[in-house]
C-alpha cells in the first residue's frame, strides 16, 4: 500500500474491473431473493448535482448492501426525455444557427433532438458511475425507446377504452412561453404583492344604480358572462335575475345567486364571472349555462378576434389588439378611470403560479386537451397507502400524500410541444371537414376544434372507420413527461409483454426520490402500477430531504453556493462525499452542507487507509486462532464492539437511518478501532513470535476485514482497494457477504472494564494536553475509586494504563482518602462511568508546569456544556407526553445519562473552586 490514499488511482481502476465483471448484473435466474430498485430517471439535459449526488448515494448504499446480504440485487437506471426542457436546448442551438423548430418541420426538428441525444444525452450516465453507482448497467433505459414507447400507446389506448382519458375544450394552466398546457403541479406559485381593483358595473334597467366587484385582474372583465352574489346576501340577493351593463363594452351580463363561487366577507361581496380566465369561474359558468369568451392568445396578447366577440368599444379594441396582458392591464384601468368605473385600488397580497421550467407568469387558457379521469385511479392508490400496502418513510410524508390525493384534479396529460410521445390518436380529414371540427389552416395543417372525433389506436389506421377515407392526421400533441416516467416500474422491466424480468423483479422493493416529485412522479406510479399490474410499484418509498449550502440556502448560481459535487470528488474523493451525505441524511431535515464536512470525512478516508497500512505491516509472523474466551482481554473487547456496530448498522439501514448507521461506523472505526484497539494491539505485536501475537494477528486482521465489508456500500473504493491488500477470501469485496452480528462476540464484562480502562488513559491524556508537560512519563498517577470491582480492574491493568497514558506508575486509591491525600499541585480529572460511578484522578506537577487558567478554561467550557446538556434532558424528563410516548428503553437511557451529567457537573464544580483558590494564591 502506498504511504497515501490516493483516490484518482483507485477509483476509476475498481469501477472499470467490477463493470468488466458483471457485477452489478442481476439475472432473472439468480441466486436470492430479489431486491429491487428504479433509478429516478434523470433528465437527458441534465448534470450531476448535489441532489442527484444524494439520492444515487443512498440508492447505492442500499443496493450494495443487499447484493451483499446475498439478495438478487437489481438496480434499474434509465434517462427520461425531458420534453420541454430537451426541446428548449434544441430550439436556442436552432437559434444560435439563424433557425427555428419551424422552419425546419417536425419531422426534421425530431431528428435533430435525437442526434443531440445521442452527442450530449449520456452524460448523466457517465457522471453517475463517477459516483460509484452499480447500476445494471446492461438494462439501461430511455423513456423514449422502442419498449417503453411501446408501453406508452398501451396504456393511452387501455386508459381510454376505460372512459379514463378523454379530450375536452377545458381550462388549463398555459406558459406563454413554452406555449404549452402544464397540470396544476407544474405550476410553482409564489407570494407577491398585487393590486385588487373595485370596478362598477352599472344595473341594466337602472344605471345610476350599481355593482361593485373587485378583481386582480381588470383586463379580464372584457370576457366577463356574467355577476355572481350569495343568494344569501341582503344586500344583493334582491338584483338576482336582472342584468348589469358590462364596462367598456356593448353587452349586458346576467347577475346568477351562488354559493360556491362568493364569500360575502370578501371584497364587495359581487364577483364577477369569468369562466375562459378563471378556474372557479370556469365551473361557476357550467353551473350557470354563461358563455366562454376567451380573450387572450396563446403568447398571453389580446386577440383581436376575442376582443370582437367580447363586443369591446370600436376604439378600446384597436388600442388593445395584440397587445401584452401587462400593457393591457394598464391600458384598460385608464378606460376605466375614464369612464368614471374605477372606483378604488388597493394593495392586495396574492399568490402568483409560474412555470416550473422558465418562471413565466402562467395563465388561464381556454384550450381543446387531453386529460386522465383521475379518481378512479386514485382511489386505490390512496387505499394502498392507508393500509400499509405501500410505507412513506419518513411518516410525516403520509398525510401530505393523502391529502393531494383526496382533493386530485383530472390530469391535463396533453402539452404542445414536438418532443416526446406523440398522442396515438388520429382524425379522418373528410369526416373533419363535414362537420366543422377539423380546419385547414394552410396545405396539410390544420386546427382541430374541441368537437373534433378522434381515433384512438395503438398503430396508425388506415382508413376512417365511419366513411372509410384514407385521409387521416395524427393529433399534433405529445404526452405530458410524467405520463411516461408514470410506468417506469414495470416498463423497464418489459411490460406489456409477460417478461421473465417482469414475473421476477416486479414489484420493485424500495424508491428513493425527494420530495418535491411526490406527486408528480411517485403518486402517479403508484396509480398506473396498481392500474395496469394490479400490485404496487414499490413497498417502501424513502423520501429524502433537499441539499442546502451551509447557511441552509438553496443552492443556485445566481448566489455563488453551489457546491459542485464533480468538483469535490476530484478534490476529496468520491467516498467522502458519499459519507459525508449518508451521514448528513436525516430524516426530515434538510442537509446543510459545506466542503469543510466533506474534508473531514477525506480525513476519515485517510484514518481507515493508515490502519490498513499498519496491518499490511504488520502481517509478518504466525497466526493462530482460539475460542473468544481464551483470547486477550482487547482482542475479545474489540470483537464484541464490533458485533456490537455490525447489529446497530444493520438495524440502521433496515430503517433507512443513513445517518445513524454512519455515524456508528465513524466512531467505531475512528475511536475505537483505530485510537483504541491498534494502540492495544501494539504492545501485543512487539514480540511477533509469541503466541500471544499470533492472536492478536489473526483478530487483527479479521476484524478489519470484517469493518470493511460493513462499511463497503458507504465507501466502495477505497474499502475495495485495502481489502484487496490484506488476506481476504473472494474476487471481489462488493460480491463479498455482509457482516452479521453474532451474539456470542458480545461481552457486556469485557466491555465494560475497557471501557474504565480506556476513559482513565484518556483523562490523563487530555490532562496531559493541558498542561505545560511534553509527558508524564516521570510521573506516577493517582486514581480513588468508589466501587472495588473497578478498583481491582484498575489494579490488574496499571501496567497497561502507565504505558499508554505515559506514566511511571499509577496508584489505586480508595475515594474516601482522597482529601487526605490529594497533592497541593496537581492536575485533576475525573471520569464519569455508566450507572454514575465516579474516578477522580491526579497527577503532582511542580508549580512552573502546571497551567492552571487554561485547566480553569477547559473545565469551565465543559461546565457550560453539562448545564446545557441537564437542560435539555431535564426539559425531556418533565414532558408527560415524552415519558408516555418514548419507548422504555429510550427513557432509561436518558434518564442514566442524566444522572451521570448530574454527577459530573456536581464535581467539576468543587475542582473549579479548587482550581480558582489555587490561582488566587490561596490552599487548594
Amino acid at each position: 500500500m502506498e504511504k497515501a490514499y490516493d483516490p484518482k488511482q483507485v477509483e476509476q481502476r475498481w469501477y472499470q474491473a467490477w463493470a468488466d465483471r458483471g457485477s452489478f448484473h442481476a439475472s432473472v435466474t439468480g441466486p436470492g431473493s430479489p431486491y429491487v430498485i428504479v433509478i429516478p430517471p434523470p433528465n437527458i439535459t441534465g448534470s450531476l448535482h448535489m441532489g442527484h449526488a444524494l439520492n444515487n448515494t443512498i440508492q447505492d448504499i442500499l443496493i450494495r448492501w443487499r447484493r451483499m446480504q446475498g439478495r438478487n440485487a437489481l438496480w434499474v437506471p434509465g434517462t427520461d426525455h425531458a420534453g420541454i426542457a430537451t426541446q428548449n436546448v434544441v430550439e436556442k442551438q436552432l437559434l444560435a444557427e439563424g433557425t427555428t423548430r419551424d422552419k425546419l418541420g417536425r419531422d426534421r426538428f425530431i431528428q435533430r433532438v435525437w442526434e443531440w441525444k445521442a452527442r450530449s444525452g449520456g452524460a448523466i450516465i457517465e457522471q453517475l458511475k463517477r459516483l460509484g453507482s452499480s447500476c445494471d448497467w446492461e438494462r439501461l433505459r430511455f423513456t423514449m425507446d422502442e419498449g417503453l414507447s411501446k408501453a406508452v400507446r398501451e396504456v393511452f389506448v387501455r386508459l381510454y377504452e376505460d372512459g379514463l382519458i378523454y379530450r375536452g375544450e377545458r381550462l388549463i394552466n398555459w406558459c406563454p412561453r413554452c406555449l404549452t398546457a402544464l397540470s396544476d403541479i407544474e405550476v410553482e406559485h409564489e407570494d407577491a404583492t398585487g393590486k385588487l381593483y373595485h370596478i362598477r358595473y352599472p344595473l341594466a334597467d337602472d344605471p345610476p344604480a350599481h355593482l361593485t366587484v373587485a378583481t386582480t385582474r381588470p383586463e379580464t372583465m372584457l370576457g366577463d358572462t356574467g355577476v355572481a352574489v350569495h343568494p344569501e346576501d341582503p344586500r344583493y340577493n334582491r338584483f338576482i335575475g336582472k342584468k348589469v351593463r358590462l364596462p367598456l363594452t356593448r353587452r349586458e351580463i346576467p347577475i346568477v345567486g351562488d354559493p360556491i363561487l362568493v364569500n360575502r366577507e370578501f371584497g364587495t361581496g359581487a364577483v364577477k364571472i369569468t369562466p375562459a380566465h378563471d378556474f372557479n369561474d370556469f365551473e361557476a359558468g357550467d353551473r350557470h349555462g354563461l358563455a366562454r369568451i376567451a380573450l387572450f392568445d396563446q403568447q398571453a396578447r389580446l386577440d383581436p378576434g376575442g376582443l370582437r366577440d367580447a363586443q369591446v368599444d370600436d376604439a378600446l379594441q384597436a388600442r388593445l389588439a395584440s397587445t401584452p396582458v401587462r400593457e393591457a392591464r394598464a391600458l384598460v384601468v385608464e378606460a376605466l378611470e375614464k369612464g368614471g368605473f374605477l372606483a378604488r385600488i388597493e394593495d392586495h397580497a396574492m399568490a402568483l403560479g409560474k412555470c416550473y421550467r422558465c418562471k413565466t407568469v402562467v395563465e388561464p387558457y381556454l384550450s381543446p386537451q387531453w386529460f386522465v379521469k383521475i379518481r378512479p385511479l386514485a382511489a386505490p392508490a390512496i387505499k394502498a397507502v392507508e393500509s400499509g400496502q405501500i410505507r412513506l418513510i419518513p411518516e410525516q410524508w403520509t398525510n401530505n400524500y393523502l391529502g393531494w390525493m383526496r382533493d386530485i384534479k383530472d390530469w391535463c396529460i396533453s402539452r404542445q410541444i414536438w418532443w416526446g410521445h406523440q398522442i396515438p390518436a388520429w382524425y379522418c380529414v373528410n369526416c373533419g371537414r363535414d362537420t366543422g371540427t377539423l380546419l385547414e389552416t394552410s396545405k396539410h395543417s390544420y386546427t382541430l376544434t374541441a368537437e373534433a372525433k378522434p381515433l384512438v389506436a395503438r398503430h396508425a389506421p388506415s382508413h376512417c372507420p365511419d366513411c372509410g377515407h384514407h385521409q387521416l392526421v395524427r393529433d399534433p400533441d405529445v404526452l405530458d413527461t410524467w405520463f411516461s416516467s408514470a410506468l417506469w416500474p414495470f416498463s423497464t422491466l418489459g411490460w406489456p409483454d409477460d417478461t421473465p424480468e417482469l414475473k421476477t423483479f416486479y414489484p420493485t422493493s424500495t424508491l428513493v426520490t425527494g420530495f418535491d416529485i411526490l406527486f408528480f412522479w411517485v403518486a402517479r406510479m403508484i396509480m398506473m402500477g396498481l392500474k395496469f399490474m394490479g400490485r404496487e410499484p414499490f413497498r417502501d418509498v424513502y423520501i429524502h430531504a433537499l441539499v442546502r449550502d451551509a447557511e441552509g440556502q438553496k443552492m443556485s448560481k445566481s448566489k455563488g453556493n453551489v457546491i459542485d459535487p464533480l468538483a469535490v470528488m476530484d478534490k476529496y474523493g468520491t467516498d467522502a462525499l458519499r459519507f459525508t451525505l449518508a451521514a448528513m441524511a436525516s430524516p426530515g431535515r434538510d442537509i446543510k452542507l459545506s466542503e469543510e464536512r466533506i474534508e473531514g470525512y477525506r480525513n476519515f478516508a485517510n484514518k481507515l487507509w493508515n490502519a490498513g497500512r499498519f496491518i499490511v505491516m504488520n502481517l509478518e509472523g504466525p497466526r493462530a486462532t482460539a475460542p473468544v474466551a481464551e483470547r486477550p482481554v482487547a482482542d475479545r473487547w474489540i470483537l464484541s464492539r464490533l458485533h456490537r456496530c455490525i447489529g446497530e448498522v444493520t438495524a440502521s439501514l433496515e430503517t433507512y437511518r443513513f445517518d445513524e448507521a454512519a455515524n456508528t461506523l465513524y466512531h467505531f472505526i475512528w475511536h475505537e478501532y483505530c485510537d483504541w484497539y491498534v494502540e492495544l494491539a501494539k504492545p501485543a505485536l512487539a514480540d511477533k513470535a509469541s503466541p500471544e501475537a499470533a492472536l492478536t494477528r489473526t483478530t487483527l486482521i479479521e476484524t478489519f476485514e470484517t469493518l470493511l465489508r460493513l462499511l463497503h456500500p458507504f465507501m466502495p473504493f477505497i474499502t475495495e482497494e485495502i481489502w484487496q491488500a490484506i488476506p481476504h477470501a473472494g474476487e471481489s469485496i462488493m460480491v463479498a457477504r455482509y457482516p452479521t452480528m453474532d451474539g456470542a462476540f458480545i461481552d457486556e464484562v469485557v466491555e465494560r472494564e475497557t471501557e474504565v480502562t480506556l476513559n482513565v488513559i484518556a483523562e490523563v491524556r487530555n490532562m496531559r494536553s493541558v498542561h505545560k508537560a511534553a509527558s508524564f512519563k516521570h510521573l506516577s498517577g493517582m486514581v480513588w475509586v468508589e466501587d472495588e470491582v473497578i478498583a481491582r480492574h484498575l489494579e490488574a491493568k496499571r501496567p497497561l494504563i502507565s504505558k499508554l497514558a505515559g506514566l511511571t506508575d499509577l496508584k489505586i486509591r480508595k475515594m474516601k482518602d482522597k482529601a487526605a491525600e490529594l497533592p497541593a499541585n496537581a492536575a485533576t480529572g475525573s471520569v464519569v462511568l455508566p450507572g454514575g460511578h465516579l474516578l477522580d484522578i491526579a497527577i503532582p506537577l511542580s508549580a512552573d508546569t502546571m497551567d492552571i487558567p487554561r485547566e480553569i478554561t477547559q473545565k469551565e467550557k465543559r461546565l457550560k456544556e453539562l448545564t446545557g446538556q441537564l437542560e435539555q434532558d431535564e426539559k425531556k424528563l418533565s414532558n408527560p407526553e415524552f415519558v408516555a410516548k418514548v419507548p422504555p428503553d429510550v427513557l432509561k437511557k436518558t434518564q442514566a445519562r442524566h444522572e451521570e451529567r448530574r454527577i459530573e457537573h456536581h464535581r467539576l464544580s468543587g475542582e473549579l473552586q479548587r482550581l480558582r483558590r489555587m490561582a488566587a494564591g490561596g490552599s487548594a
